[in-house]
């Protein structure tokens, strides 16, 4: 029962501190524990998380089933499974827990997961696997190159190399694998010229996703944006936003990532350009954590003021009347899964907004994590509880039969439709828009 001093709620909006990672403090594992169990503790007696995740389940049956049935009785040792089930969603901070800051009780269980990420993977305690699986500019580079990418493609599809996968790479075999796309987005608007003399400028961040796996959907963003008058430019030299090797709690090749990536965006961001990525996790990182991790870095804050969620900008145009709404085609209904790292971002439901000026057109925001995370929905030990966390908008498709669905998260899409399984695809709302203004 929470006391007077630590009420429940309050008025003022959820804030976040910097995570302080150079302080010695961050990486001592006592003062860590210390307060996971202090966290733990607070979650313990409250409970109103345990739908989002298996972190929170995770937890409470350790607390359960032990001697005092408090988190008192929970064998230190045992802090890391819940660790292991957080993949950063964020939900439980920004929709659920009354405890953030700036309540006394200052509880970031995301944050305080991503510390216990970076501690463990400090110590080594971190497998080959996940460094490799994080590495997603690296694994795009090598598997979109000319023959290998056929190879890889083709080794996806292959029960016996997916069976070898799962033993030595544990790897889930019934877990699907993007297939990777030549040429990339990269390479195919490599060339492009803009319109110079456009009023508006923006710089697609084209993301390791939409530029290795699913580069229609970066195309969609350009198509779509040209479509209403704005110049898009890509990036001299990109590279991996940092979210994988974030979450897996590499926090040098994140600074790494960012000492690379920053510099260019930064004199785009001071040049007067909008800076737009397709997903919503790269989208975050640039937004929130690299500002987080960097709070006193200038350009860190300049670009994070300079990012958009692609609708977000989109509806920017909508209010000053400037955006396009001579729309060729109804989109009929459409069933929208609505990104975590999205939904996160507080820009309200921005997607459905533009989505609904097209007439003929209803969209169903379907607000459930998919559990997919881009390295938990394949890994054999988390693939059962990734389908599991999707099930609920999976029901919630086949009980509507919508025209269309999809996610701003494309690989929230791909998961949602392999566990559909119904032979229908998702689409990008990227790919919607193009389709409504007779653009595909």
């Amino acid at each position: 029962m929470a006391s007077e001093s630590g009420r429940e709620g309050g008025l003022d909006a959820p804030t976040r501190h910097p995570l302080n990672q150079n302080d010695p403090k961050f990486w001592d594992e006592q003062e860590l524990n210390r307060e996971l169990e202090r966290v733990y503790d607070i979650c313990h007696g409250c409970r109103r998380c345990v739908s989002l995740c298996n972190a929170f389940p995770t937890l409470f049956d350790l607390v359960d089933e032990s001697e005092t049935m408090e988190v008192d009785g929970v064998d230190v040792k045992d802090y890391g499974k819940v660790v292991d089930q957080c993949y950063l969603c964020d939900l439980c901070y920004m929709t659920k827990c009354p405890y953030v800051p700036p309540h006394e009780w200052n509880v970031d269980f995301p944050h305080l997961m991503l510390r216990a990420k970076a501690v463990k993977f400090k110590k080594g305690d971190t497998k080959f696997r996940d460094n490799i699986i994080t590495s997603t500019d690296l694994i795009g580079k090598m598997a979109t190159a000319p023959v290998v990418s056929g190879v890889v493609n083709a080794a996806n599809r292959s029960d016996t190399l997916r069976g070898l996968l799962d033993r030595t790479m544990e790897i889930h075999k019934d877990a699907r694998l993007p297939q990777y796309v030549r040429p990339t987005l990269r390479k195919q608007y490599a060339d492009r010229k803009g319109n110079s003399s456009a009023e508006r400028k923006v710089l697609l961040f084209t993301t390791c996703y939409c530029n290795y796996n699913e580069p229609d959907i970066g195309a969609s963003v350009i198509k779509v944006l040209e479509h209403n008058g704005v110049q898009v430019s890509l990036m001299n030299m990109e590279h991996c936003c940092g979210m994988p090797k974030l979450e897996l709690g590499d926090f040098k090749t994140v600074e790494k990532l960012m000492e690379r990536n920053i510099p260019e965006l930064f004199e785009k961001a001071r040049a007067g350009y909008s800076i737009v990525a397709a997903v919503p996790s790269c989208v975050l990182m640039f937004k929130q954590e690299l500002p987080l991790m960097f709070p006193d870095d200038e350009r860190v804050a300049t670009v994070a003021a300079a990012f958009n969620d692609p609708f977000e900008y989109l509806f920017k145009l909508h209010k000053e009347g400037r955006l396009n709404t001579d729309f060729k085609n109804q989109l009929g209904d459409v069933s929208y899964h609505v990104a975590c790292h999205q939904r996160v971002q507080n820009i309200g439901p921005k997607t459905k907004q533009v989505l609904e000026l097209v007439p003929g057109t209803t969209v169903n925001n379907i607000e459930r994590c998919s559990g997919h995370d881009g390295t938990y929905g394949v890994k054999k030990e988390t693939l059962q509880y990734a389908n599991k966390i999707a099930a609920p908008i999976v029901r919630q498709i086949k009980q509507k039969e919508p025209d269309h669905y999809g996610s701003d998260c494309p690989v929230a899409g791909r998961h949602i439709e392999n566990n559909l399984d119904n032979g229908r695809h998702h689409e990008h709302p990227m790919e919607l828009l193009c389709k409504a203004y007779g653009l595909d």
